[in-house]
């Protein structure tokens, strides 16, 4: 497209103005060219347009109308510029290297078109891999949860992101931060867990990860989403400002600070009648004033026109626009709607402060100018794009090691695994023979290429099916019934299958889809958490034949194995582990694999009586006042292996504290909750200053004869605060790998702020008093509770507060 000025007057021709001065700093050169815009200039920078690749190579093609009623001319998005490109490789199957060409030949459009020549930021979704065809598919988040392993979380993220900056994808719409508050949540399968530690410090590695490839990290969905009532997407939030602050937040504030996330999206939610879209003192007051955050807000796509369609705070597009502008929010995704026209007219009116869209503008220009795009070296065309590949060796290979590491062997009697070589081995199940069982929501296949089914996948998925026969080819298969429906006819034939069999494995589960499409994922939420269809019925039949069962749970979120699933003799749990994940399971059943996930998540024995995860104060828990019994089948934490460990000599070790301190009495006996765990150290509890740190240690050897990891798991309990607490929370975890024979040693240091919670007057404070730090390995599994007295005067600490634990795990 030809340039809409003579080519004397565009400013690449020109000597550089300030603003193209590479010597400045970022917002030094935005600021500088904020005034020479115009206001239909400035706003087309704030906005997104939904696109999708060209498989000529020759440019895209806008989406918008596909999502909304007003179709768009590409030559009218572009004329006074444009802020976001959408997906142009997320939204329909096309080649790698065609659809690099497409997006390069489109940001020349846009660079040719508009006054100041400024290119678009281009996004992608990544949760789970880069959303495009033909890209490696990652086990979902819950998955990397399980594997309590954050580095080749990094090691995943890294990877994502070299395949996003060498197409010239600039932006990644992950890592999903919310914490698991509702299971019947559709979302659950994108979220980490059910802990705000476990979740912060997973999320934190994403977000390294793929900052370190040069690609922005957003982080999603501040805040709330995930605590809407009664499970359902979207629904209104009742939540406090407690849980809030000590639940929710925590992981946004570790993925900014210790993962230096540049982008925010924030939530569809409404919390306490106030939608997160317009919440001024969440998105500014919070997030910029008190965090600090100065990189770029962007809304949740068509969150912006929600205020007016769905939440009624607003009487049209312009007053949503207007609304969000004040709350804090930079940039409307995905496509042109409230941030249009009327938005211009509104500015020249006088009706919307000009001040606000100068402010948006400024953040946007300076992301823009950090990541070169209004450099004069700029080109639009990555580099060696023939050899471009989104699904490499490589890849496979860490998407292997995290779905190997993610698998959760729940319950193992008679140690009836791994398989043994003699046995004669029945496969039955929905899930055994489909490799879409294998992925989330969000990965592509599912996400986009349901809709063209003339595409092939692009990837190399393996069932169960297909990855346990290249292991044992003997053996027999029958699917019993469907995921869904009501259909039983096949469930004769799965007994028969089953009953002949030495050992049985049943393989049931989730079909992860979008909005109704499917039994997890976007807008699938689900009513109870009873197996979906009649899968629990034909768990029931073949059980009964008496043939030993191997129950393998392939889903997006915890299912209630109750007294129906009590006769199973082993059970494994896997989170939509990606597209080697068939490969992973079926090592793990045959034992080339051991086993070390741990639930990131706790499986409940009820499917009613929700919600409800470990994070809950005593009254949660079990008591003498209800009939109903929350207790899991399986706890936070838990997960079983193919050789033993020995936790021997737990310690508090010396730690500095104020002797004068006197913040609690020296002399009282630790106070507990009337639970039983093996209790260590001194008699008297040890001191730790409220401003300062402690180290607690244990020894774990690795007793069975053949290699393993064990995950050794931290627990602050705090008997007696001025508000209630959780019985047990996570305040650290390491994953350590152990040959047989070996042992290592672990030790912790725990600062004092990990203890801090948000008080009576709302504010977050280090409380002196009794606690215990619990060595466990899970949260129902406690090895040692050492007990320790925090001393001092109460202690306000804010967002700058440490974080994490660390650890150190030496030979022993």
């Amino acid at each position: 497209m030809e340039s809409l000025l003579p080519v004397d007057d565009h400013p690449r021709s020109r000597h550089p103005d300030r603003w193209r001065d590479q010597r400045l700093p970022a917002a030094q050169r935005a600021a500088a060219l904020l005034p020479l815009m115009t206001v239909e200039e400035k706003i087309a920078q704030l906005v997104g347009v939904w696109v999708g690749a060209d498989a000529s190579g020759e440019g895209v093609a806008p989406h918008q109308s596909d999502m909304v009623d007003d179709s768009v001319e590409w030559s009218d998005v572009i004329r006074h510029g444009l802020g976001q490109l959408t997906r142009p490789f997320g939204t329909a199957p096309v080649d790698p290297a065609q659809g690099a060409r497409s997006l390069a030949a489109s940001q020349e459009q846009i660079v040719a078109a508009s006054r100041f020549g400024i290119p678009a930021q281009v996004h992608e979704e990544c949760l789970t891999g880069l959303a495009a065809w033909r890209a490696t598919v990652y086990p979902a988040p819950l998955s990397w949860g399980a594997a309590f392993d954050p580095e080749l979380v990094e090691q995943m993220a890294h990877r994502i992101g070299r395949s996003m900056r060498a197409a010239g994808v600039h932006q990644g719409l992950a890592p999903v931060l919310d914490v698991t508050r509702d299971y019947r949540w559709g979302r659950t399968e994108e979220t980490i867990g059910e802990d705000p530690y476990l979740v912060g410090t997973t999320g934190a590695a994403y977000v390294r990860g793929l900052e370190s490839a040069g690609v922005v990290a957003t982080l999603k969905h501040f805040a709330g989403y995930s605590v809407s009532r009664g499970g359902r997407n979207l629904a209104p939030v009742s939540m406090g400002p407690r849980e809030l602050a000590d639940v929710i937040l925590p992981p946004f504030e570790m993925a900014l600070r210790l993962g230096g996330a540049r982008s925010v999206m924030h939530s569809y939610a409404e919390i306490d009648g106030m939608p997160v879209a317009a919440d001024e003192s969440l998105l500014t007051g919070l997030l910029r004033d008190d965090w600090g955050f100065t990189g770029i807000l962007v809304a949740d796509y068509f969150a912006v026109r929600f205020l007016e369609t769905l939440h009624g705070v607003a009487a049209d597009g312009t007053d949503a626009a207007r609304l969000a502008l004040r709350a804090g929010i930079d940039v409307e995704l995905p496509t042109v709607d409230a941030f249009g026209p009327g938005l211009v007219e509104a500015v020249r009116s006088g009706a919307v402060d000009e001040a606000l869209v100068d402010r948006a503008l400024l953040r946007v220009l300076t992301q823009k100018i950090e990541l070169g795009l209004l450099d004069e070296d700029w080109q639009p065309r990555p580099a060696d794009l023939d050899a471009l590949r989104f699904d490499d060796e490589a890849g496979r290979d860490i998407a292997l090691r995290l779905a190997r590491e993610s698998v959760v062997l729940l319950r193992n009697t008679d140690g009836l695994l791994p398989l043994a070589a003699d046995r004669r081995i029945a496969l039955v199940g929905p899930v055994a023979d489909d490799p879409m069982a294998m992925l989330g929501c969000y990965s592509f296949p599912l996400h986009v290429g349901v809709r063209h089914p003339e595409h092939e996948t692009g990837v190399e998925i393996d069932s169960l099916r297909g990855a346990l026969t290249r292991l044992r080819p003997d053996l027999t298969y029958a699917p019993g019934c469907a995921v869904t429906g009501d259909d039983t006819s096949g469930i004769a034939a799965a007994v028969d299958v089953a009953r002949e069999a030495d050992v049985c494995v049943l393989a049931v589960g989730d079909r992860a889809g979008m909005f109704g499409r499917g039994t997890s994922g976007e807008g699938c939420d689900a009513p109870d958490l009873r197996l979906p269809g009649v899968q629990a019925e034909l768990v029931r039949a073949v059980v009964a034949t008496g043939t030993p069962v191997v129950l393998v749970v392939l889903s997006g979120r915890p299912y209630a194995l109750g007294a129906q699933f009590d006769a199973a003799t082993a059970v494994v749990q896997a989170f939509f582990p990606g597209q080697r994940g068939g490969q992973a399971l079926a090592e793990v059943l045959t034992g080339a694999v051991n086993p070390s996930g741990r639930l990131p998540v706790s499986v409940p024995r009820d499917s009613a009586g929700l919600p409800g995860t470990y994070l809950s104060p005593r009254l949660g828990h079990r008591s003498q006042v209800s009939s109903i019994d929350p207790t899991p089948a399986f706890p936070f934490g838990h997960g079983l292996g193919y050789t033993t460990f020995a936790w021997t000599d737990p310690a508090v070790l010396a730690t500095p504290a104020d002797p004068t301190a006197d913040g609690a009495d020296p002399t009282a006996d630790p106070t507990t909750d009337g639970a039983d765990p093996t209790r260590a150290g001194a008699a008297q509890p040890a001191r730790w200053a409220v401003d300062g740190q402690v180290d607690v240690a244990v020894t774990v050897a690795n007793t069975g004869d053949r290699a393993g990891a064990e995950v050794v798991q931290l627990y602050l309990h705090d008997p007696v605060a001025q508000t209630t607490r959780p019985v047990v929370r996570l305040v650290g975890y390491v994953r350590v790998e152990l040959a047989a024979g070996a042992a290592a040693r672990v030790t912790f240091t725990v600062p004092a702020d990990v203890t801090s919670f948000t008080g009576v007057r709302g504010r977050r404070i280090v409380e002196p008093g009794d606690v215990e730090l619990r060595l466990a390995r899970s949260s129902a599994d406690v090895v040692a509770a050492l007990p320790l007295r925090l001393v001092g005067v109460e202690r306000e600490v804010g967002h700058l507060r440490e974080l994490l634990s660390t650890t150190r795990v030496t030979p022993a």
